[in-house]
């Protein structure tokens, strides 16, 4: 009977603390594995990086296409970007220049 008191002493003794340290552990675990966790936080980071820069590489077309349109503008109009224009789509070049087709 002594016995099994003290097993029972024992284990209401150290319920409190091994509960404590095994919520610490699950909380630990998701604040570093969990979906809002340390490591989805590097993914998200890495993804924004990624993001910002396919960004900046869009912007950057867009400024080199919208300098292209400006140039076609019929009140501003560059005979040079008419003239190539007019090559590309018609197909057309002068009788003494040589064309070489590239994709």
């Amino acid at each position: 009977m002594n016995l099994s008191y003290e097993i029972r002493k024992r284990i209401r003794v150290s319920a409190g603390p091994t509960l404590g340290l095994l919520a610490i552990c699950y909380f630990s675990y998701h604040l570093i594995e969990g979906d809002r966790g340390l490591f989805a936080y590097l993914k998200l980071q890495q993804t924004l990086q990624q993001e910002t820069a396919d960004l900046q590489l869009a912007q950057f077309e867009r400024n080199k296409l919208e300098k292209r349109v400006r140039l076609m503008n019929p009140k501003n109009l560059d005979l040079d970007m008419l003239e190539e224009r007019a090559r590309e789509v018609l197909g057309l070049a002068h009788p003494d220049e040589i064309v070489i087709y590239t994709k």
